[in-house]
């Protein structure tokens, strides 16, 4: 199997571990033994359990960050740059429980550098709504965006959780109920 491939697979298996079990009652022996290598070969790909752990958020974050702007690449207008945003945000969740669940579990976490990683992910979202507002409203100084953008990704987050206890509340749903909320502020704001 080419490298690339295998590294997929181990991440894939470890993703599901960590999720089921939490990171720190899983074990390097079962995920190799559910990839069906040897535990030395884990190490030599990733280093450690930590590695392991820092791949998954990693990549979550990469292919978080990649649908995001995919999905606002053709809105028309800042209303619309949020809703696809948001769907997009929602629409991940609900097609990758497990790596939602890992994000979701950080206080659980004790590994300083995935703590990081994922603080990482806020901060990537935040830097991009905050672009987008002050691309579409330039007299918007970057503390007002930045704190706009933290409100937004603060409120996804939740709602994202209570959207757990409530699987009647799909993507769409969800995203219009921050919709709701948020953009009577944002829109005040620029004058839309």
């Amino acid at each position: 199997m080419p490298k690339a491939q295998r590294k997929a697979q181990m991440l894939d298996v470890a993703e599901r571990v960590f999720a089921e079990r939490g990171y720190l009652a899983a074990s390097m022996d079962e995920i190799a033994e559910r990839v069906g290598v040897s535990k030395p070969m884990l190490y030599e790909y990733y280093g450690s359990k930590e590695g392991l752990l820092i791949g998954c958020i990693h990549r979550a974050r990469t292919d978080l960050l990649e649908r995001t702007q995919r999905a606002i690449a053709g809105a028309t207008g800042a209303e619309d740059v949020l809703r696809l945003g948001l769907l997009a945000f929602f629409r991940f969740i609900a097609e990758h429980n497990q790596s939602w669940s890992l994000l979701r579990q950080e206080a659980a976490v004790t590994v300083p550098s995935a703590v990081e990683e994922i603080e990482g992910i806020r901060r990537q979202q935040t830097d991009l709504i905050a672009a987008v507002i002050t691309g579409f409203d330039r007299d918007v100084d970057a503390i007002e965006a930045e704190a706009f953008a933290e409100i937004v990704v603060g409120s996804t987050e939740r709602l994202a959780l209570w959207c757990e206890r409530r699987p009647e509340v799909g993507p769409e749903l969800a995203t219009d109920y921050v919709m709701e909320v948020v953009w009577r502020g944002v829109a005040g704001r620029l004058g839309g």
